[in-house]
């Protein structure tokens, strides 16, 4: 990408990019190999999508890696995702470490097993003093789910009167979501021709900027990455207003 491009995605380009990472299993169906070999190449993609989050300006990064829904998925199929998952932290702890990136897991982590668990609190401790790239990685997450969750522990602030009812507004609420210390997303990306949103991040993308490429996962290249956002980068974003004939916004 030339450099002015460059130069405007860091300085107009979008500070929190979510991603769900869609087409795995179907790139590896294409190739005539077992959907598993498909998210082994995902898992592989992620890693040069961060690296190129600095160069971009991007200082925040969110990957869809397992939905709350994806357990309706053959048993195989889960349990080789774990596995991948496990060994995806071992693999890539000592990178991430060293490439000053922070690791967040968001999601219900009632139905991963204990090793799992142990391994996400572990790369989580081990580069909470990281101060580049911010990687928060959905696992068994879901936008409904998340919500639920949300409104349970407000409800018991309420009940206990940490919280007071008339206190409840859409400013308290995201105090409890998984999401708490992170700014919304600017940008959702979904890859593989799909234009949904799969109950990803529904209350935090209410104003983000949405791109839907056909390019399926493990083909999607840190250069196409760079065109999106300086697609976004051009894009008049106005939050409800319209802009006046002085350049300035104005309410609707």
């Amino acid at each position: 990408m030339a450099e002015d491009a460059t130069d405007s995605i860091a300085a107009r380009g979008p500070r929190h990019v979510a991603i769900i990472m869609d087409g795995n299993g179907r790139w590896a169906t294409m190739r005539g190999r077992p959907r598993l070999f498909g998210h082994h190449a995902g898992a592989r993609r992620v890693r040069e999508i961060v690296e190129s989050c600095p160069e971009y300006g991007v200082k925040y990064l969110t990957v869809f890696a397992f939905s709350t829904e994806n357990w309706k998925r053959t048993q195989a199929e889960v349990a080789g995702l774990m596995n991948l998952f496990r060994g995806y932290i071992r693999r890539e702890a000592r990178a991430l470490l060293a490439n000053n990136v922070r690791v967040r897991f968001i999601g219900d982590r009632v139905r991963l097993d204990e090793k799992l668990i142990a391994l996400m609190d572990e790369l989580e401790a081990m580069t909470e003093g990281c101060s580049g790239t911010n990687l928060t990685v959905a696992l068994n997450y879901g936008g409904r789910d998340e919500v639920a969750r949300a409104t349970q522990r407000l409800a018991e602030d309420v009940a206990r009167g940490r919280l007071r009812p008339e206190e409840v507004n859409e400013e308290t609420l995201p105090r409890y979501l998984d999401t708490w210390v992170l700014p919304d997303p600017d940008l959702v990306i979904r890859t593989s021709g799909e234009a949904r949103i799969s109950n990803f991040l529904l209350w935090q993308s209410a104003y983000a900027e949405y791109e839907f490429v056909d390019t399926l996962w493990p083909d999607f290249t840190r250069a196409e990455f760079g065109r999106l956002l300086h697609s976004y980068s051009r894009r008049d974003r106005r939050f409800g207003a319209v802009r006046t004939a002085a350049g300035g916004a104005a309410a609707r």
